[in-house]
């Protein structure tokens, strides 16, 4: 059996073997056999939508998160920092699109969260849960799919560019095309400037200064690190023993931390909040 393992903090790529095998015996009796319950895991719980939806139309997005026990999780991380509550954060497959929401945690643990697709075409959503259980897994994922109604035509991803031009922000990465290799906390410099040409002012936006939300092509592996302010708490990102977080020190100045389990190609939406929006900058990396 092979597992596929999520833990805290960001995704760590980890494959486990188990092999279950009988002792052999004379006289042709079987060797014992060996009954593996289900593992007691968190799940989603009356996931909503079932069926497929409309893209540019309003759609609700509801589940429960339930814990192992069975019961609805109700206690979430609460404060300041990034690390809390829920991170709603949907890509389409070709990694064009990305929805990143806060749902807010209803009675029983339910959320919920409208939004709308932009396009048509296969959606992976994952669930980045920050609970508050004492003593307990500090951070997990979990996953669905949704499909969104009409011709999906995949897009190929864009290739990196140091310079790009965002709703009229200009982000641009200092040293060029940075070399990445994965396991290793690592940091990418980017400059960001208004319409006008003038370093930003960074605020806060779901706990951070920016967000840098990283996905694999292909396999759709995730890791999520944060950029905040000096002494900010909840804003280091864990891959085993290596701790990475990003910091901004000064106006249109965002420092990235970069740590990724695996090598590859992998997909950075940068986003901050600027001028009252949502700004998403994507980068294509080469990892080795």
């Amino acid at each position: 059996m092979r597992l596929r393992v999520f833990t805290m903090f960001g995704f760590l790529g980890v494959v486990l073997t188990v092999a279950v095998a009988g002792c052999g015996g004379g006289g042709g009796s079987g060797g014992p056999s060996i009954t593996i319950g289900a593992a007691r895991v968190f799940t989603l719980a009356g996931f909503q939508p079932t069926r497929t939806v409309m893209p540019r139309h309003p759609t609700t997005i509801s589940f429960t998160v339930t814990e192992p026990s069975g019961k609805p999780l109700t206690s979430y991380k609460t404060g300041s920092g990034p690390h809390t509550g829920v991170h709603l954060i949907i890509v389409r497959d070709d990694l064009a699109y990305i929805i990143h929401e806060h749902p807010p945690v209803g009675r029983g643990g339910l959320l919920r969260q409208t939004l709308t697709f932009p396009a048509p075409g296969p959606y992976k959503v994952l669930v980045d849960v920050y609970p508050d259980i004492p003593g307990g897994q500090a951070n997990f994922q979990l996953f669905k799919s949704v499909d969104v109604a009409g011709a999906y035509h995949p897009r190929p991803l864009a290739r990196f560019a140091s310079n790009q031009v965002v709703g009229g922000y200009h982000f641009s990465v200092q040293g060029g095309r940075p070399v990445l290799k994965a396991i290793q906390a690592q940091f990418v410099t980017i400059d960001v400037r208004d319409p006008r040409g003038r370093k930003v002012n960074f605020v806060p936006w779901f706990g951070a200064l920016a967000h840098a939300i990283f996905f694999h092509q292909g396999s759709l592996d995730y890791f999520h690190t944060h950029v905040c302010g000096p002494g900010a708490p909840n804003c280091t990102s864990i891959l085993g023993a290596t701790r990475v977080s990003g910091s901004s020190t000064a106006p249109g100045k965002l420092t990235i931390g970069v740590l990724l389990p695996v090598p590859g190609t992998w997909e950075l939406f940068l986003q901050a909040k600027l001028g009252g929006h949502i700004i998403t900058a994507p980068y294509t990396l080469n990892v080795s």
